[in-house]
Formats: structure tokens, C-alpha cells, sequence
């Protein structure tokens, strides 16, 4: 299989780049800084520099031609402001969606967050709010696509203590906390069973082991 993952820079994102190509999966992943090369090289990964925020849609398009599966992990980040939300977490992600469709990528994962899909209450702060209103915005585009075999999953708090492989994955769950190495873990196991297509997953640690947790979702 080769995957193009979009924020190939990211912490889920290499994390995953090491699995892939770990295996044997050609694996590219798009980054902005020509600096964050190395790292991915050192992931097994073959990097791209392609800036989602100005690129058009026939270069995105490029990138991906021949590829099986398409990872959108990208985000603004810690430290950048509302409107960078809006240009990364939504639009970037729509037109890395548009370019799939255009060379024929069916398979398509997105990194969301949990509890997108919810109106912040009130007195969240207003950068983490606009962070949530764009992902549930790049969500709601990427499930109204037909032709394109989509899974989005939806992680909870992030942290970087070793995975565990047990989850608790599901079109519902509680707020809670998830390694980015069982969310990576998680991903790769979402690209093999495309039986998950067309589903919206909440993921938090748990108790059931990550194959078995996927496995469960297609019966």
C-alpha cells in the first residue's frame, strides 16, 4: 500500500509513518518546513513539501496520484490563532479531500477531535472553539462526499504516554485521554478494514485490544 498523509510532520503522523513503512507500506507525508525532512526520513517516510494553506488543488492532486490510501493529520497547532484554524483544520483538509477524488483515492481517513460535532458551551476559550467549529466543518464536508471511502476518527485528550493497543472505539464515547501511539496504531488499522467506511469514531483508551475494537465495528 502506499499512503500520502497530510501534516506529515505531526506527532500522530510520524508515529504512523513508522508503522507503515515498519511493515513495508510506501508511505509520503506532506509538510510545509523543507527543515522537517529528516524526521520523516528517519520515520521511513518519503517527505513532500507542499504548504496545504496555499497550495492549489492540482498540486495537492500531484502528490497523491498513485496512492491507495490518503491520511489527513494536519492542524494548526499549539499557538496559532483562530483564523489559522479555520485555514488548516477545515479548508486544508477539504481540498486534500477534493484532491483524493481527483486521482482516484478512495480511501480517506481524518484526525478530527472529539466532540466536534457539540456547540463549545459557553465560556470555552475562543481559539479551542474555533479549533472544534473547524473540524466539525471539515467533517461535515468530507460525510457528504460520495466516491469516497471515508472513516474519520475522532481522538480524545492526547498524550504522549506509551500506547497500551486497548481502546475504546465508537461512533459514541466519553471524554477521556488517548496515547498518540494507540491513535496511530488505531489509523493503521482503520486503513485495512474498509468496512469502516462511512463511519464517525470517537476514540479514548480502554480495554479492548486495537484489532479486536475494529474488528468489532464491521460485525
Amino acid at each position: 500500500m502506499r499512503a500520502v498523509i497530510a501534516g506529515g510532520h505531526g506527532k500522530i503522523a510520524r508515529r504512523l509513518e513508522k508503522l507503515l513503512s515498519g511493515r513495508g507500506d510506501q508511505v509520503a507525508g506532506l509538510i510545509r518546513n523543507p527543515g522537517q525532512a529528516g524526521a520523516l526520513l528517519a520515520a521511513g517516510a518519503e517527505p513532500v513539501v507542499c504548504d496545504l494553506e496555499s497550495a492549489h488543488v492540482e498540486e495537492v492532486a500531484r502528490h497523491l496520484a498513485g496512492a491507495d490510501a490518503a491520511v489527513f493529520a494536519a492542524g494548526a497547532g499549539p499557538g496559532s490563532g483562530a483564523a489559522r484554524k479555520e485555514t488548516v483544520d477545515h479548508r486544508a483538509a477539504t481540498l486534500f479531500a477534493d484532491a483524493a477524488q481527483r486521482v482516484g483515492v478512495r480511501r480517506f481517513l481524518v484526525v478530527s477531535a472529539i466532540g466536534a460535532d457539540e456547540e463549545p458551551p459557553p465560556g470555552t476559550d475562543p481559539v479551542f472553539a474555533a479549533y472544534l467549529r473547524a473540524k466539525a466543518a471539515a467533517d461535515a464536508d468530507i460525510r457528504a462526499r460520495t466516491g469516497l471511502f471515508w472513516t474519520i476518527l475522532r481522538p480524545g485528550r492526547l498524550t504522549d504516554d506509551p500506547g497500551t493497543g486497548l481502546v475504546r472505539l465508537a461512533p459514541t464515547t466519553p471524554r477521556g485521554e488517548v496515547t498518540r501511539d494507540d491513535v496511530a496504531a488505531v489509523l493503521m488499522a482503520l486503513l485495512d478494514q474498509p468496512g469502516t467506511s462511512g463511519l464517525t469514531l470517537d476514540l479514548i483508551g480502554g480495554e479492548t485490544p486495537i484489532p479486536q475494537a475494529v474488528s468489532e465495528l464491521v460485525g
